[in-house]
């Protein structure tokens, strides 16, 4: 395992790699709140597997200088990323949050990105009536701001969580805090029973909230509001994966999407929830290297 900061237009963004350059490359987009420590757990898989699995920290969370967060300004980062990487063709995966940035990095690199995977990725909540349906006044009012001045949405986002973000931050180096059993008790009981898998989300969040929880209101600019994409542009196939019990991305949400991808497979798996990676790492990077 490598880490490293690349200079990006002046910015620092922090990167975690495991494995080999000369092995099949997956860009890893971590989910809301995360950071490039998320898929630490599957280390020793990748490597077993002959995977590079490549993990950076979105701006303002982690190690990563704070900057403007947007679906497609992010995918121009991974642009320059790879360049640095000397990576031509490579894989794109999304967890949570971090879905909808690997699906517009696929969409904006179309020549470089060989395939996508989106685990529990939520959609454009004003397009999916089930997800407008569940917007609060706070959204709709963040949102009458987008595109315009998403400086001010991200403020209205922030201000209107702030009780919830104060709690994210005040617990970040409490590894006993009670905030894995209230984010995932009821989705997820039985993956969060596991000590490895507690330690695992716990240095993510930790790490992921160091500067703070502003990262959070940004993500929620770009994929909360208007994507700003096409997914008819994402020309590379795309594999979805969602749990039934999942209550944070609906299955109904990857329904919409894979309706909507030109080239798109969706699995859903019965009584599991939102951390599948966890249990499906394995088959996830098989089936973004075949």
């Amino acid at each position: 395992m490598t880490e490293f900061t690349v200079d990006i237009d002046g910015r620092g963004v922090r990167v975690r790699t495991v494995g080999e350059a000369s092995e099949p490359t997956i860009i890893h987009f971590h989910g809301t709140p995360g950071s490039r420590l998320e898929l630490a757990f599957g280390d020793e898989i990748a490597r077993r597997q002959g995977v590079r699995v490549v993990s950076f920290d979105r701006p303002g969370y982690g190690l990563s200088d704070p900057a403007p967060i947007g679906l497609t300004a992010v995918a121009r980062d991974v642009e320059a990323l790879a360049d640095h990487l000397h990576l031509d063709r490579f894989a794109v995966f999304g967890w949570s949050g971090g879905g909808p940035f690997a699906l517009a990095t696929a969409a904006t690199l179309p020549d470089r990105v060989r395939r996508v995977g989106v685990s529990g990725c939520p959609g454009p909540a004003l397009e999916i009536p089930s997800a407008r349906d569940q917007l609060t006044d706070n959204d709709i009012e963040a949102l009458a701001h987008l595109p315009g001045d998403p400086g001010r949405a991200a403020q209205i986002f922030g201000d209107g969580n702030r009780e919830l973000l104060d709690a994210m931050v005040s617990v970040r180096t409490d590894p006993d805090a009670p905030w894995v059993g209230w984010m995932w008790g009821a989705s997820d009981p039985a993956v969060i029973t596991e000590a490895s898998v507690r330690r695992a989300l716990f240095e993510s969040f930790a790490e992921a909230l160091k500067q703070g929880p502003d990262s959070i209101a940004w993500d929620n600019v770009a994929f909360v509001g208007p994507w700003d994409f096409r997914l008819t542009e994402v020309a590379a196939p795309v594999h979805l994966w969602y749990g039934t019990e999942d209550t944070m991305a609906v299955p109904a949400a990857g329904e919409w999407l894979a309706s909507r991808l030109p080239d798109a497979e969706l699995s859903v798996y019965s009584g599991e929830g939102h951390l599948l990676p966890f249990r499906h790492w394995s088959t996830m990077l098989s089936t973004l290297t075949g």
